[in-house]
């Protein structure tokens, strides 16, 4: 990390862990008191806990970073976002697909209910992997022998929760980049798939568990298609510490769930064949650098997240400076030291959750996508 951006990140480092590990500690005191009480009270709660500490990365991507995230859509989907638990799909274009995901579920009121199924390893990430834990997000190993009775039973726990969720799965299995799309398009020549250009090939087999076990409690799956205009940079973890801006299209189509077919078999397809519409949806977004056919929807920036922030840097600062005082740790050579191992340790865990965010330095599935027949 260059010397420049390191005096931005550090600082926006520090405010995120200090304000993240409060958040923790509230969360783990009501999943020790309350969660045994009434769940559904906990699940209010860390709603609203959670919120606090996914809204500081919010207000990087709105008010730091000035990142425009432009929703296409019709107004009937945008009407009910929020309003109805979902699944979500979506490719895994960008380095922060997710922080999009949780800006579209801010502005749709369910930020802090907002789920995703992702790998095992992310919930040791000190504060943002400990905070989904707390918040039920499902966490798998990629080995399906595991991973679909995990799938499974954590959906089945959502079946009664009491707020409108959504559940992101990136059903493509890793990040977009060109050496696992030349990879994809070998595969795809090689078993007689449509060969895909803009996307991977969709990894159906936990899209079919979701769809199996969500159908009595989820009314509609959203497909959300996202990319980068041709004008723009695309935006990167380090990008929005940096606060340079970008934009962002997403696509939005909303599917009843009781529309989707009945078998396995014909259920795994669908998700192809929405990858293949995606896929020439995303061929048109290039040559028109836009989503020609749906109405542009830009809420803005809620001044939500711009509160929030500031208060956490009140409250940080505020207890930074009364634990000096009381400890007078800057006044001796070991204070100095413990310090500084202190900045040392945030340093290093935001430059691994920078690297984590790469697109270059993620790893595909093991699972192999299914054939067609």
């Amino acid at each position: 990390m260059a010397v420049a951006a390191a005096t931005i990140v550090v600082p926006l480092s520090l405010l995120f862990f200090a304000s993240g590990l409060v958040v923790n500690l509230i969360q783990t005191v009501c999943y020790v008191l309350v969660r045994p009480l009434s769940k559904n009270l906990y699940r209010r709660i860390n709603r609203t806990v959670a919120e606090l500490l996914w809204l500081e990365l919010v207000w990087i991507i709105d008010w730091w970073a000035a990142v425009k995230v432009q929703v296409f859509t019709d107004r009937e989907t945008l009407r009910l976002m929020g309003r109805e638990h979902a699944l979500v799909i979506c490719n895994h274009r960008s380095d922060i697909d997710w922080l999009v995901g949780w800006v579209l579920a801010q502005r749709s009121g369910c930020l802090g209910s907002s789920l995703a199924v992702m790998k095992k390893s992310l919930k040791f990430l000190p504060v943002i992997g400990w905070s989904m834990w707390f918040s039920e997000y499902l966490f798998l190993e990629r080995s399906w022998a595991k991973d679909e009775k995990t799938l499974k039973s954590g959906i089945q726990r959502l079946s009664d929760y009491p707020l409108p969720f959504w559940l992101a799965l990136f059903v493509e299995g890793t990040r977009f980049t060109q050496a696992k799309l030349l990879a994809a398009q070998e595969y795809a020549t090689s078993t007689g798939l449509p060969v895909p250009r803009n996307t991977l090939i969709p990894r159906t087999k936990g899209f079919v568990v979701a769809v199996s076990q969500m159908r009595s409690f989820v009314p509609a799956v959203y497909d959300m298609t996202v990319t980068i205009p041709k004008s723009s940079p695309a935006p990167t973890m380090l990008r929005l510490f940096k606060g340079q801006p970008s934009v962002v299209h997403v696509h939005i189509k909303r599917y009843l769930m009781k529309e989707l077919p009945e078998t396995d078999e014909s259920v795994a397809q669908w998700c192809r064949d929405v990858f293949v519409a995606k896929d020439a949806l995303l061929d048109k977004h290039i040559a028109e650098d836009t989503f020609s056919g749906q109405e542009l929807h830009d809420s803005g920036r809620p001044i939500k997240s711009l509160v929030v922030a500031i208060s956490w840097a009140g409250l940080v600062i505020a207890g930074f400076i009364k634990f000096l005082q009381w400890s007078s740790l800057l006044s001796s050579w070991k204070g100095i030291a413990f310090s500084t191992f202190g900045l040392a340790v945030v340093s290093a865990l935001m430059q691994i959750l920078i690297r984590f965010s790469q697109s270059e330095r993620s790893t595909p599935a093991k699972v192999v996508p299914a054939k067609k027949d």
